[in-house]
């Protein structure tokens, strides 16, 4: 019987597969158009795949996705080899060396005692190395006037999600104690935020100021999930999920009693909603 080929092989037989696909003669039109950006939506999409195989508890769904996100990074590697910057071992290599230097509680002798210390130990060694970065580049550190300082703020992409980002703001001022201590304190400002929209709605303020407030209640609300452990991303799409089911079996009553959501008013389907909400009402 012959031996299975071994982890190593099985990476070089993808890389090798995608310079073909990237041969200027032999090549994939479609891969050959594509360069870093265009690349770029198709990461997020397969991320997102990735995360539903995740939630739907499908572990052979999972192992395509995460081979779809895989190849998704040979590919940027690929078109970074053709530049003459790196290629694929360079990644590989340089997350390995990443996570032993931020992980000295397990490679080295440094003690951690809890996860939200090593929350606060892997900030501490990110802003490290930043500057280190900087140092090597010869960039002046951003900061105030006649000051090197790394702002807290600072390794926060604008270009990631909205919900994401308010996260990673809320988690990264938390690491200077920059933050709520009781989870009701929150639910009071969320109460706040939703009180001050209602002062807008009541006066007719305009669309800008509405976004405003409305983005404060979900800056919120996001920050009290937070405090309560809760993954405000998980919530919500459990939340869309809930309520996609629950507008299916809507609708599969409405047919049944030969109408539908088009043809039913508002009060018909409020009353079916209710009828639908009690029978799916979580068991206490």
């Amino acid at each position: 019987m012959a031996k299975e080929n071994s982890t190593s092989e099985k990476l070089d037989t993808l890389l090798e597969i995608m310079r073909h696909l990237r041969d200027p003669r032999n090549g994939c039109p479609w891969d050959l158009e594509q360069n870093y950006k265009t690349i770029a939506p198709h990461i997020i999409e397969e991320t997102y795949e990735v995360v539903d195989a995740i939630d739907r508890s499908d572990l052979v769904e999972l192992r395509d996705e995460l081979g779809d996100l895989l190849f998704q990074i040979v590919f940027l590697s690929q078109l970074a080899t053709e530049d003459g910057f790196w290629g694929f071992k360079d990644v590989i290599d340089s997350v390995s060396k990443k996570m032993v230097r931020r992980h000295p509680n397990v490679f080295g002798h440094e003690v951690v005692s809890s996860a939200h210390e090593q929350t606060k130990a892997w900030e501490s060694h990110k802003k490290a190395e930043r500057k280190m970065k900087k140092s090597a580049l010869g960039l002046a550190s951003d900061g105030f006037i006649g000051e090197q300082y790394d702002r807290v703020l600072s390794n926060t992409p604008p270009s990631f999600p909205a919900l994401v980002r308010a996260l990673r703001l809320q988690n990264q001022a938390s690491t200077v104690g920059f933050d709520w201590t009781d989870p009701n304190e929150i639910v009071g400002k969320v109460e706040e935020e939703i009180s001050e929209l209602k002062h807008e709605l009541k006066i007719g303020s305009d669309a800008d100021r509405l976004t405003d407030e409305i983005g404060d209640i979900l800056f919120s609300t996001a920050n009290l999930a937070r405090q309560l452990g809760v993954d405000p991303e998980t919530a919500l799409r459990a939340a869309n999920k809930k309520f996609q089911h629950r507008f299916e079996m809507l609708e599969d009553e409405l047919i049944q009693a030969g109408s539908s959501p088009a043809e039913a008013s508002l009060e018909e389907m409020e009353q079916v909603w209710s009828r639908v909400k009690l029978r799916n009402k979580p068991k206490t």
